[in-house]
C-alpha cells in the first residue's frame, strides 16, 4: 500500500489518478482549491481519501497540507505535481500579469508544494515525485510559447531533482502527455491571451480553431495515461521523462531529428568559438 499526494485532484488526470490508486487499495491526500470538489468526486472513497484545501501558490498551505498529510498516513510515498492550467496566445499578446499568473501556478507552485514534501521523502529515504509537464514543455510552438515555456522549467526542474535525489533514494520523473480526452480544453483549464493582435490570424488563430474543433476528440484515452503513470510508482528504475500518446512521441522524435540536423548544419561554426587547442 502506497500513499499518494496529488495537486488539482479535482478533475483531469488528478481526478483519475487519485480514483485509480484508491482503487487499488492505496491511500490518497488529494489536494485542490476547493476540497468539497474532491470529495463530491469521489464519494465512494471513505477514510483511504485525504481531502486538503491547497491552492499552490501558498507556500503555507503548501506546508500544512504536508503536515496533515503524515498525521493522517504517516508517510508519502508518490508525490504527483498535477495542478496547473493551461495558457494560449502569442508571446506578444500574453501580458506580463497573465505570465506571471501562469508561472506561479504551474512553476512556483509546484516548488513551493516540492519544497514542503522533500523533508519527509528524504526522512523516510525513498520515494517518487512525479511533475506533470506536457509536450509543449519539450516542443512549443505558435500560440503555446508561454505555456510551453512554463512546462520547460518544469523539465529542467525535475532533471536537477533527479541528480539531486537520486543518491537519497528518491526517484523523479517528468511525464509528458500529449492531448488527452480531460478537461484541459474546458473553459475552466485553459485559458487564452486577453488581447487579439489580428497579425498572429495565421498563426496562432489556426491554434485556436485547432484546439476548438479537437476539444473531445483528442486521441489519448486518460485511464490508460493514469495507468501508464501507476506504473513509475512501481518501477524499480523508473525514466527521467515518460511521454504519453502518439502524438506525444511523434513531436519529441521530430523534435529530435531537428535538432540533430540543424547542430550537424551548424558543427563548424558552433566549434569554431573555442580557445586553439593547446
Amino acid at each position: 500500500m502506497s500513499v499518494w499526494f496529488i495537486t488539482g485532484a479535482s478533475r483531469g488526470f488528478g481526478k483519475e489518478l487519485a480514483a485509480a490508486a484508491l482503487a487499488g487499495g492505496d491511500q490518497v491526500v488529494a489536494t485542490a482549491r476547493n476540497p468539497q470538489a474532491v470529495l463530491d468526486a469521489l464519494p465512494e472513497a471513505g477514510d483511504s481519501l485525504l481531502a486538503v484545501a491547497l491552492d499552490v501558490t501558498d507556500q503555507e498551505q503548501a506546508s500544512a497540507a504536508v503536515a496533515a498529510a503524515t498525521e493522517r498516513f504517516g508517510r508519502i510515498d508518490v508525490l504527483v505535481n498535477n495542478a496547473g492550467y493551461g495558457l494560449f496566445g502569442s508571446v506578444e499578446e500574453i501580458t506580463d500579469a497573465e505570465a506571471r499568473a501562469l508561472f506561479d501556478t504551474n512553476v512556483f507552485g509546484l516548488l513551493n508544494v516540492t519544497r514542503a514534501a522533500l523533508p519527509t521523502l528524504r526522512a523516510q529515504g525513498a520515494g517518487r515525485v512525479l511533475n506533470i509537464g506536457s509536450s509543449a514543455g519539450f516542443a512549443a510552438g505558435a500560440g503555446r510559447g508561454l505555456y510551453g515555456a512554463s512546462k520547460f522549467a518544469v523539465e529542467s526542474i525535475t532533471e536537477a531533482l533527479r541528480g539531486e535525489l537520486g543518491p537519497l533514494g528518491i526517484h523523479v520523473t517528468v511525464v509528458e502527455p500529449g492531448s488527452f480526452r480531460t478537461e484541459f480544453l474546458s473553459a475552466d483549464s485553459k485559458r487564452q491571451a486577453g488581447s487579439d493582435i489580428p497579425a498572429y490570424a495565421d498563426t496562432v488563430g489556426t491554434l485556436y480553431t485547432a484546439m476548438a474543433a479537437n476539444n473531445g476528440k483528442q486521441p489519448g484515452d486518460p485511464v490508460k495515461a493514469v495507468a501508464a503513470i501507476r506504473r513509475l510508482a512501481v518501477a524499480a528504475e523508473p525514466p527521467l521523462r515518460l511521454q504519453l500518446g502518439s502524438d506525444c512521441v511523434n513531436l519529441v522524435e521530430g523534435k529530435l531529428a531537428s535538432v540533430a540536423e540543424e547542430l550537424d548544419q551548424w558543427r563548424e561554426l558552433a566549434l569554431s568559438t573555442d580557445f586553439p587547442a593547446a
